[in-house]
C-alpha cells in the first residue's frame, strides 16, 4: 500500500515549489499580474486560462520554478489538483493561496498504483504541505480506505475469493481487537440456506460463508454494514455471455466498500455498535449449482422461486440483511454490484440508492454531495412489488420482462428489512470505465466517502 502519511505534510515554512491554482473567471487577473517574461511563455505554449491548462513556470533563479493549474474545481473539491499530484515531478510543493482543504485526497490518490500484476515506472514521492494539519490524519485514512477498494476489485478472481475477504476482515479484527466470526458448512446451509445455495457449485476451497465482524461498546446505537461479496459470478446455470462476464472479478465491489467503511469506523473511534456483515461466494457452475425453478429457503422463513441464477446477489443480501436485523440495529447499510439495471440508468458514476426512510435518505444524499461523492435516490415503488409474485412460493428473485429491474431488486431487499429499522441500499458499480485525474481506469468507490460522511456526522 502507498505509504500516504508520508505524501501530506505539516507545513513548517520548509523549502518547496509552489502551485498556482487559479480559476478560469480569474485567469486574466492573474495573468496581468506576472512579468512579460511569464506572460510570453505562456502565450508561447497557447495557455489561454481554460480548465484543465498546467505550465511549468520558471523563477528568478536557475533552479527555481513553480507550477500552474488553471481549474474551475470548487475548493471544496477532493479533485482539485490531483492532476498535479500525478504528473509533477519528485519534490515538496505547497499551495500559493495555502487553501489544500479536501484536495489533500486526491493529490494522495493520484499517487498510488495498483502494481500487484505489472510494477509500474518508478516514481519519486511528490510531498504536499499544508497549513491544517488536523486534517491530514482523516485525509490519509480517506485515501487509504479508497484504495483498499481500488485494489480488491482490481485483484484477479483466481486470487480472491470468499477466504481472502475472510482474511481480509481477520486483518481488520486483529488491527482493532474486533470480534470475527464466519459460518460455513452445515451450519451456512441450515442458518443461512440462500448463502449456501448460491455459492455450493464453487470448489472446497472457494466455499461459500458468512462473515462477520463486531466491534464497539455494546451500550451505544447498533450499525450493520453489509456487502455483496460475489468473488465471481459466471451467472450460474443462466450463464452470463463472455462480455458480460469479463468484469465479473468486480462483483464483490460491494464487500470491498464494506470492508473499507468498517477500517474507516474503527480507525476513527465511532461511538456506534458496528456490525459488519459480508456473504461470500462464488457463482459457479458444476452438477450441484442451483436452478432456475428451485425453490429456495431464507433464513427468515420466506421461500423464493429462483427464476434466474444470475440474479444471485440479491439471494445471499437477503439472508445477511435477516441476521443483521436480528440483533435491533439503530441502521443498515448495504454496498453492492447488484444490478446492470442501474448502470443503464445512472451510469457508472452514480450509485443508485434506496431508503426506507426519509431522514436517512435526505442525510446521505447530503452527505454526498458535501464530499463530491454523489449518490442518486431511486424510489422503492410500492406500485411494483407486485413483480415479486410468485405462482408457488413466497416471491421470486427476478421479474419477467426486465422493467425497473434495480428497484425490483431493492424490493426483494426490502422485505428481509424490518419495518421501523431504517436502511439504505447502495447499487454501486465498483468500477470506473475511463480514467479521470487520480481515478483510473477500474475498481472504484463510489458511495464510500457519502456513507464515511453520514456515520462521521451521526456517531462521532
Amino acid at each position: 500500500m502507498t505509504d500516504f502519511a508520508a505524501l501530506l505534510q505539516p507545513d513548517r515554512g520548509q523549502p518547496a515549489r509552489a502551485i498556482d491554482v487559479v480559476h478560469p473567471d480569474r485567469f486574466a487577473d492573474w495573468l496581468n499580474a506576472q512579468p512579460p517574461r511569464i506572460r510570453t511563455l505562456l502565450a508561447a505554449q497557447k495557455i489561454t486560462g481554460k480548465a484543465g491548462n498546467r505550465a511549468i513556470l520558471p523563477g528568478d533563479a536557475p533552479d527555481d520554478w513553480s507550477a500552474l493549474l488553471v481549474c474551475d474545481e470548487p475548493e471544496s473539491s477532493p479533485w482539485r489538483i490531483a492532476s498535479q499530484g500525478e504528473i509533477l515531478p519528485e519534490g515538496t510543493y505547497r499551495l500559493r493561496d495555502g487553501l489544500v482543504g479536501a484536495a489533500g485526497l486526491g493529490w494522495l490518490l493520484g499517487q498510488h498504483r495498483f502494481e500487484r500484476y505489472k510494477a509500474g515506472d518508478s516514481v519519486g514521492a511528490r510531498v504536499l504541505l499544508t497549513s491544517d494539519p488536523a486534517r491530514i490524519d482523516e485525509t490519509v485514512r480517506l485515501a487509504e480506505a479508497t484504495a483498499k477498494v481500488r485494489d480488491l476489485v482490481n485483484i484477479g478472481a483466481s486470487d480472491l475469493g470468499p477466504a481472502e475477504l475472510e482474511a481480509e476482515a481477520a486483518m481488520l479484527a486483529d488491527r482493532f481487537t474486533a470480534t470475527l466470526t464466519v459460518t460455513r458448512g452445515d451450519a451456512l446451509a441450515t442458518g443461512y440456506p440462500m448463502i449456501h445455495t448460491a455459492g455450493q457449485a464453487a470448489s472446497r476451497e472457494r466455499a461459500p460463508r458468512l462473515i462477520e465482524l463486531e466491534w464497539g461498546n455494546p451500550d451505544h446505537p447498533r450499525v450493520a454494514i453489509i456487502g455483496k461479496g460475489v468473488c465471481f459470478d459466471s451467472g450460474g446455470l443462466d450463464i452470463k455471455p463472455s462480455s458480460g462476464m469479463r468484469l465479473m472479478k468486480k462483483d464483490m465491489g460491494g464487500a470491498a466498500h464494506a470492508l473499507a467503511l468498517a477500517g474507516l469506523v474503527m480507525a476513527a473511534g465511532l461511538k456506534l455498535r458496528l456490525h459488519l456483515l459480508i456473504p461470500a461466494v462464488e457463482n459457479a457452475i458444476a452438477g450441484n449449482a442451483f436452478r432456475p425453478g428451485d425453490i429456495l429457503r431464507t433464513r427468515q422463513g420466506l421461500t423464493v422461486e429462483n427464476t434466474n441464477t444470475d440474479a444471485e446477489g440479491r439471494l445471499i443480501l437477503g439472508d445477511a440483511l435477516t441476521k443483521a436485523a436480528e440483533a435491533d440495529p439503530a441502521l443498515i447499510l448495504d454496498f453492492a454490484t447488484l444490478t446492470g439495471a442501474a448502470r443503464v440508468a445512472l451510469g457508472p458514476d452514480l450509485p443508485a440508492t434506496f431508503a426506507n426512510d426519509e431522514a436517512l435518505a435526505a442525510d446521505l444524499l447530503a452527505a454526498g454531495t458535501a464530499v463530491h461523492d454523489p449518490l442518486w435516490r431511486l424510489p422503492l415503488w410500492d406500485g411494483y412489488d407486485e413483480m415479486l409474485k410468485s405462482d408457488i412460493a413466497d416471491m421470486v428473485n427476478a421479474p419477467d420482462g426486465g422493467f425497473a429491474g434495480a428497484i425490483t431488486a431493492a424490493l426483494f431487499l426490502r422485505r428481509f428489512v424490518p419495518a421501523g429499522v431504517p436502511w439504505a441500499h447502495l447499487d454501486t458499480f465498483a468500477w470506473r470505465p475511463a480514467a479521470k485525474p487520480a481515478r483510473p481506469k477500474g475498481g472504484e468507490a463510489l458511495g464510500l466517502r457519502a456513507a464515511w460522511q453520514l456515520l462521521k456526522s451521526r456517531h462521532a
